[in-house]
């Protein structure tokens, strides 16, 4: 079955629900982050499905998986954004557990994407 839309991609439909997570989450960090780690985090988790969807658009194989690419350096940027905010305590450990269990599965299936677009291309 061939898609007809980046939006039936299952990594693009989990991180958009991962840009969610993250505004929830980031919502709760104090006011005084709004400017700091709150833009940040915000922007790495709009980036994820975007790179995607753009990725998506491009003519070539080679610019999709450049564009897959991205989105999993922006997951990764997260990932680490979301390891400070949680040292520096910013909301509960329990207000993280679901932004990072999205992330993770997110972080699989673009290092998945990665893995066999290495292989295509060898």
């Amino acid at each position: 079955m061939k898609l007809k839309s980046h939006k039936e991609l299952v990594v693009w439909q989990k991180s958009m629900e991962l840009v969610v997570l993250i505004y929830e989450l980031t919502s709760k960090f104090p006011k005084s982050e709004i400017f700091g780690i709150t833009s940040q985090m915000r922007r790495a988790s709009v980036s994820i499905p975007s790179c995607i969807a753009e990725g998506w658009g491009r003519k070539s194989s080679k610019e999709y998986y450049q564009f897959m690419s991205i989105a999993y350096g922006s997951a990764l940027e997260l990932e680490t954004q979301l390891i400070l905010a949680k040292r520096l305590k910013l909301a509960s450990e329990q207000d993280f557990e679901r932004p990072e269990n999205v992330l993770l599965e997110v972080l699989k299936m673009l290092n998945s994407m990665n893995r066999k677009s290495r292989k295509t291309r060898v």
